[in-house]
């Protein structure tokens, strides 16, 4: 068997939690491959609403096995909430749930650094969500990095309290107040203790040799999905860097995140907003910052699942989106929250961007440094609630139209439509 894969084709925040959650039951296994709990993907069903930071999006499903691989980067304190308030709705996450033994931990004083670098960079700051990402990754390529196959090994304090006094010293170095920062609403004491406590937790679930585990199971017929976590346009790589994750958050990454070879990639599912978002600073062409943008915001909820700030707002970059087609190897696309746009009479979309005079498709590595100014194409919106349609016969003209415009112009067939929150709200085509 191949395995399969879903990922994001815009900053994040594309909707890949609610696709995951219906595409579950075809699959076996789900598998997230990067990133940590900057992460923030949302399912709702059933009336209740669930936001999930490290654990995979399948986790609600008691047929599918859960694998957080050892690209995915882990606080125990906040993996434990999420572990308990799925315990308090009835979820089983004990038998559903593996992790990989080589998935790196994030300290305390991790986040701590994060605050402290994010801080000395003022008017240059990336728009981190603080939860030490970046010095997390940092430990991991320096070779300094714990990992959750430690935990059980006679020297893991001791490894701890050298990593943590190696962290002090650099919060130190910058007149960081450390000891007076709050970490979710704690003291860095406090919070170091309830740390401790959610490692005695998270150490009695299974912890695996994940690259093993997951190609025996391709051997053995097993389907497995590989769920990613913020967008293409916030790898590490081919992001919009520096404002970027510290990530691969690409197909490639599903490679090095799970351990399996190029060779074993099969589908790979690309999720896009029908218009674009993003948290934080950094080059956003398309962005709206007029009456559009806010309207945006309001109709689509816009505000971060993980830190809660207002995301920016704007329409649809084709560039971008040809862009992280490409980069991925996108074999079919998930058009995300097209009831956002049910009340615009007019919908923008950026087809081509004027760079220094010079009209092109592409992003140049200048993008970064330079504006884009984009150029725009105007289609009809179709002016009426789409929530409540579910069968691609009753899709507004306009609808149906700007879906057809989108997969000429990218030549990758749009799959599924979303048309609300809910995982029924979901159009098939």
């Amino acid at each position: 068997m191949k395995a399969d894969v879903l990922l994001g084709l815009q900053w994040g925040d594309e909707g890949k939690g609610k696709i995951v959650d219906v595409l579950t039951p075809n699959y076996d296994i789900i598998a997230r491959f990067q990133g940590g709990p900057n992460a923030g993907h949302t399912i709702e069903f059933d009336n209740k609403k669930f936001v999930l930071h490290t654990i995979p999006s399948g986790i609600f499903n008691e047929n599918s096995l859960n694998i957080i691989g050892n690209g995915v980067i882990i606080d125990p304190f906040i993996i434990n909430n999420e572990i308990e308030n799925l315990v308090l709705n009835n979820i089983d996450v004990g038998d559903n749930l593996l992790i990989s033994k080589k998935a790196h931990l994030i300290l305390p004083t991790h986040r701590l650094l994060d605050a402290a670098y994010e801080s000395a960079k003022g008017k240059e700051k990336i728009g981190s969500t603080l939860k030490g990402i970046g010095p997390t990754y940092t430990d991991k390529t320096a070779r300094n990095g714990i990992r959750i196959g430690n935990i059980k090994r006679s020297d893991f304090f001791i490894k701890y309290n050298e990593l943590k006094e190696k962290h002090l010293q650099i919060i130190k170095s910058f007149g960081f107040d450390y000891e007076n920062f709050k970490l979710d609403g704690l003291g860095i004491k406090e919070y170091e203790e309830k740390w401790f406590d959610a490692i005695e937790k998270i150490s009695s679930l299974t912890a695996i040799d994940s690259e093993y585990f997951i190609n025996k199971s391709l051997d053995s017929g097993k389907s497995l999905l590989a769920e990613g976590a913020q967008g293409t346009m916030l790898d590490i790589d081919f992001g919009t860097y520096p404002f970027v994750t510290s990530s691969n958050t690409v197909t490639a990454g599903v490679c090095t995140g799970l351990g399996i070879s190029p060779h074993r990639i099969g589908e790979v599912f690309g999720i896009f907003k029908a218009y674009c978002t993003r948290v934080g600073g950094g080059p956003f062409p398309t962005e709206d910052k007029s009456e559009d943008g806010e309207k945006l915001r309001k109709e689509g909820r816009e505000f971060g699942a993980t830190t809660g700030r207002p995301r920016r707002c704007g329409w649809l970059d084709l560039a971008a989106l040809k862009y992280s087609i490409m980069l991925n190897g996108i074999t079919g696309l998930f058009m995300m929250k097209a009831d956002v746009l049910n009340d615009f009479e007019t919908i923008k979309v950026g087809v081509k961007y004027d760079f220094n005079g010079e009209l092109i498709d592409f992003i140049p590595f200048e993008a970064s440094y330079e504006n884009l100014n984009p150029v725009y194409l105007e289609k009809p919106g179709w002016k009426t609630n789409i929530n409540s349609i579910s069968d691609k016969a009753l899709m507004p003209s306009e609808l149906a139209d700007y879906v057809r415009f989108i997969e000429k112009e990218v030549n990758v067939p749009v799959k599924m439509v979303s048309v609300g929150p809910d995982r029924s709200e979901t159009i098939l085509l």
